[in-house]
């Protein structure tokens, strides 16, 4: 580990300092860090350009954005390339703005019958992770995608997703995992 002049006089008056820094900074990503439970929603739309559209609503509302239209134009820019519906009945939409400070993750859950988003896999999408953050931070960006494809893949976990019944249910469910 490598560690600066105050990091180092640190860990030797207190050797436990380094477990009091913040997750993120030592390395040890969770994607908890990037939720808030007000940025998580259950989907009542039934087509992808409305779920893409009431998520960023969300965010708006939030205050999460600081320019809407902006990051609306990005994310359905990023769609129009190819599908983010990734598979399993998982979507990830994303956008990298230079007006974006830090990284969050906004979720969606279609409990019903899931909504047409033309995926990998043809499945219908249940779960939607829309990502945004700033376009300078590509590493943490990947660590992001990879914890989220990590996650995912468990069944379990997804049917946890699916069963939830409030946002901070989801929000927990994130939390008590790594």
């Amino acid at each position: 580990m490598t560690m600066n002049f105050c990091s180092q006089t640190l860990v030797r008056i207190n050797p436990f300092a380094e477990l009091f820094r913040p997750l993120k900074k030592r390395g040890l990503m969770r994607i908890a860090d990037y939720l808030d439970s007000r940025f998580i929603s259950f989907l009542k739309e039934e087509t992808r350009d409305e779920a893409i559209d009431a998520l960023i609503d969300l965010l708006d509302k939030e205050e999460q954005l600081e320019d809407k239209e902006a990051f609306r134009q990005a994310i359905f820019h990023r769609e129009g390339l190819v599908s983010t519906g990734i598979g399993v009945g998982v979507a990830v939409p994303h956008a990298k703005m230079r007006t974006i400070r830090e990284f969050f993750i906004a979720i969606g859950i279609q409990q019903n019958k899931g909504i047409e988003w033309n995926a990998l896999d043809k499945v219908p999408v249940r779960i939607v992770f829309m990502i945004g953050g700033p376009d300078d931070k590509q590493a943490e960006y990947l660590q992001i995608l990879s914890l989220l494809t990590s996650a995912i893949k468990d069944v379990e976990f997804r049917k946890k997703l699916l069963k939830a019944v409030s946002p901070q249910e989801v929000f927990d469910i994130f939390a008590n995992s790594l």
